[in-house]
């Protein structure tokens, strides 16, 4: 199910690929351009959601089962489309969010070794089955990426063979699905690929014209 007001867009890939940089480059670029911008990242962006980040990525929480552990994630997912995405897109924002259920399938389902199927499940039935019209997927090998972070949540410390299985999973799920999606070399330098979301981004923002808060 895709919004038939508003505009979703996610940023997805692994730690320390440069995320938040290209989601501050758009949300800007849209604020300029005279858009109604709801700037969001998941897990964390609603009280519940904070505690559930804490828990989950917090070393002092020590082990979580993997179950329990997506079990959080997906709470954090349907309270944020319920209490943030939803009410947006309703009133046509454009909501353009960091990470978002493709973080799961990669992180809880692949990182994690849970079956992908059950995962999927879980988090379609946690979102109304709520997809973006685009995602973004920011793709570079998890010991570049990594090597700029230097204090690791749980995550982040999950070891190589976890953030390998991960940023697999994120290049598989992009090719499912190629029309809802932009994998772009992490890689390369900024300007040029805020240059290639904004040129993806532009037939979506035109059909979405009238739907959309401006």
């Amino acid at each position: 199910m895709r919004s038939p007001r508003g505009l979703f867009v996610v940023f997805e890939g692994g730690d320390g690929v440069g995320k938040t940089t290209q989601v501050d480059r758009l949300c800007r670029w849209l604020t300029e351009h005279g858009y109604e911008v709801v700037r969001t990242f998941e897990p964390g962006d609603t009280p519940l959601g904070s505690a559930i980040r804490t828990l989950v990525l917090d070393p002092a929480t020590g082990e979580i089962s993997p179950r329990a552990e997506a079990l959080l994630y997906a709470a954090d997912k349907a309270h944020h489309v319920f209490a943030v995405v939803g009410p947006a897109l309703a009133r046509g924002a454009v909501v353009v969010c960091d990470r978002y259920v493709d973080s799961m399938l990669a992180y809880q389902g692949a990182g994690r070794v849970l079956a992908s199927a059950e995962i999927e499940q879980i988090a379609r039935w946690a979102t109304d089955d709520l997809r973006p019209q685009l995602t973004v997927v920011l793709d570079l090998a998890p010991d570049q990426a990594l090597l700029t972070i230097t204090e690791k949540d749980r995550v982040e410390a999950a070891g190589d063979g976890f953030h390998d299985r991960a940023r697999e999973s994120f290049v598989e799920l992009a090719a499912r699905e190629p029309e809802h999606y932009l994998v772009l070399d992490a890689s390369a330098d900024r300007d040029e690929i805020a240059a290639a979301v904004l040129a993806r981004l532009a037939p979506l923002l035109s059909a979405a014209g009238g739907s959309l808060v401006t």
